[in-house]
């Protein structure tokens, strides 16, 4: 004769705690996937104009770079290193917990200049398509021009460090030290960065723009703007 046993009717303990699991588990690769792999960033500024806009949502790779393991402050190995015309997110130098999108435009050893808003690296003038020149005859306040001296006067190689007075479209040549880089903003006459703040230490990177996952114009305010605010164009674009 062979014993047969009714199935019983889960509990609801049974039903809570099975889908107290699924929920810990979903967390689990959620903080994996977003500790070490890939995170979410949203443009909140025009200093990377044209390539990235404001409302530009962002998956970042965090991998490439190698990514940070959270509580002991030690980075697993990078599938590469950072490259010239690379466009990083990286932690501010200035502002504690605040992320920081620019393009790479100096490596450790390059020596960098600018003329008349045209940028020269290692003595050669760089293309670059990418930037966009809106007030190519701007010019700083003598205060923040005193800023961008005293940060840059210890890198300065050229020959009347004396006279130096640098200003937002001509400055330089100046030297990038190691384990540093030096990062601009596409939107050259009005991004903050590299000029005003100095050099990015490389332990400040975090990754690098995946993907354009979702893009909104603020701005628009024509009929269904849940529709026609939206950039459809750009999702799923790569920046670069």
């Amino acid at each position: 004769m062979t014993a047969t046993i009714a199935n019983r009717p889960r509990t609801f303990v049974t039903w809570l705690w099975e889908w107290a699991k699924s929920i810990l588990v979903a967390l689990v690769v959620w903080f994996l996937l977003r500790t070490f792999l890939v995170e979410a960033f949203r443009i909140p500024s025009g200093s990377m104009e044209n390539t990235l806009l404001i409302g530009d949502f962002l998956f970042v790779n965090k991998a490439l770079y190698g990514a940070e393991v959270p509580l002991i402050h030690t980075r697993l190995p990078a599938v590469r290193e950072p490259r010239r015309n690379d466009i990083l997110v990286f932690d501010s130098v200035e502002e504690e917990g605040l992320k920081v999108v620019k393009r790479l435009i100096g490596l450790p050893g390059d020596t960098l200049s600018m003329e008349n808003g045209e940028l020269y690296r290692n003595k050669r003038r760089v293309d670059e398509p990418y930037a966009v020149h809106a007030d190519p005859t701007r010019s700083e306040e003598a205060i923040q021009r005193a800023k961008m001296r005293d940060w840059q006067i210890a890198h300065f190689v050229g020959r009347d460090s004396a006279g130096y007075q640098p200003d937002l479209q001509n400055w330089g040549p100046i030297v990038v030290p190691p384990d540093s880089f030096f990062m601009m903003g596409d939107n050259r006459d009005s991004s903050y960065d590299g000029r005003y703040w100095g050099f990015l230490p490389r332990v400040n990177v975090r990754g690098r723009p995946l993907v354009v996952y979702f893009s909104y114009d603020a701005t628009s305010w024509r009929a269904l703007p849940f529709l026609t605010a939206v950039r459809w164009g750009r999702i799923f674009t790569r920046p670069r």
